[in-house]
């Protein structure tokens, strides 16, 4: 049996992590600014996470939610305190698409509508709901294009507004800070008015924290560079460092009712371990202020050198979260910093070069990209 093809892929096999540097099979190390899509947030090989997970591992890796499970609780506990959101409630299961289709389900039982407002560019996951409200029509598969949602552009807030009235909106979902769509930002204006407009027509919002959340920006979640509060929010990626995992964030407006949402492997102990592991070395190492720290540094640098250099067009982002808009296919950039410079990066679009580092990156590593940059954008 062969695997289906459904990625294109470096001509890499990493081996081994720690920290933001990964090896290949052949020993060459790499600077990882990408984090495998914003997902190891501790670091690769953190001892103290390796050290949680292996103990619950030897204790019990898995049974089912129909048993209590104390470190489900814990980490109810924790979140809530790491995040500000003691009054909210919390939902796991496995990934970022997941957590975003239990949103929507969510606010479509509490309103008894269906229609959704999406952002354009925006990018929510792979699964039935979630896909849907991806603004990807080459990745809508029929079967999902049941005609739920309207796309408008991110920040346009009198068409949002326009579309809220009229009454059949169960939600509204966005990205504060969209990953794939490029490195966009919603606006303080533009979200505080969504907010007061969902609030006057009885729509819910949902706030898709997956790859902008759990510290990245420089803050526990980037709506708070915004200040507003959303009626959900969902949560994967780095939430367990690379365990599958995911969440939703739910407002005390909601009642759980039994049988209505349910997962087989969500909230399972291992993955319970990685992600208390993770909120300690957050804390203990305050990574969401270093995320702040190194963030603005590399945002203040790539500024300077969008002055001074060409091929840079614009830099966008907050904290680790950072988008380099270019003037030429970022496709000849990356594979250069490659094989020329040892250094992962994403992407978005095709001209777009997207910084996911994990959150304890150092200076002098951001140092080893601004300059590798500058080399293979004068070449």
């Amino acid at each position: 049996m062969n695997l289906f093809d459904v990625y294109p892929l470096f001509n890499i096999n990493i081996v081994k992590g720690f920290g933001c540097t990964v090896w290949d099979d052949k020993g060459t190390s790499y600077l990882d600014l990408y984090g495998g899509h914003a997902v190891i947030s501790i670091g690769h090989g953190h001892p103290y996470y390796i050290k949680k997970v292996n103990a619950q591992l030897q204790q019990l890796g898995f049974y089912s939610n129909s048993v209590i499970n104390p470190l489900q609780q814990q980490l109810a506990k924790k979140l809530g305190k790491a995040s500000g959101y003691d009054d909210y409630q919390l939902f796991l299961v496995n990934s970022g698409a997941e957590a975003n289709e239990n949103c929507l389900k969510l606010a479509s039982f509490k309103t008894g509508r269906k229609r959704i407002l999406s952002a354009s560019r925006a990018f929510h996951g792979r699964t039935s709901l979630a896909v849907e409200v991806t603004d990807n029509p080459q990745i809508v598969a029929p079967i999902n294009d049941n005609h739920h949602v309207t796309f408008l552009p991110l920040n346009d807030l009198e068409l949002w507004e326009k579309e809220l009235a009229k009454g059949d909106v169960c939600a509204c979902i966005i990205e504060c800070i969209q990953g794939v769509g490029g490195i966009r930002m919603a606006t303080k204006a533009f979200a505080q008015g969504l907010q007061a407009a969902c609030k006057r027509y009885g729509t819910i919002l949902i706030c898709d924290e997956i790859q902008c959340g759990y510290g990245r920006s420089g803050k526990f979640f980037a709506h708070e560079w915004l200040d507003i509060k959303p009626d959900l929010i969902s949560v994967a990626k780095g939430i367990a460092n690379g365990f599958p995992m995911g969440g939703v964030l739910i407002s005390p407006d909601f009642k759980a009712v039994y049988g209505q949402l349910g997962t087989t492997f969500g909230g399972n102990h291992l993955a319970c371990a990685a992600a208390l592991a993770v909120l300690d070395v957050l804390e203990a190492e305050k990574l969401i202020e270093n995320a702040c720290v190194i963030g603005d540094y590399l945002l203040t640098e790539l500024a300077q050198m969008q002055l001074s250099g060409k091929h840079i067009v614009e830099v966008r982002g907050r904290g680790l979260m950072i988008g380099i808009e270019l003037d030429i296919p970022h496709k000849d950039v990356r594979e250069r910093l490659i094989d020329h410079h040892y250094i992962f990066t994403g992407c978005a679009s095709t001209n777009i070069l997207r910084l996911l580092p994990p959150l304890c990156l150092r200076k002098d590593e951001a140092d080893r990209f601004l300059s590798a940059l500058a080399e293979v954008l004068k070449a």
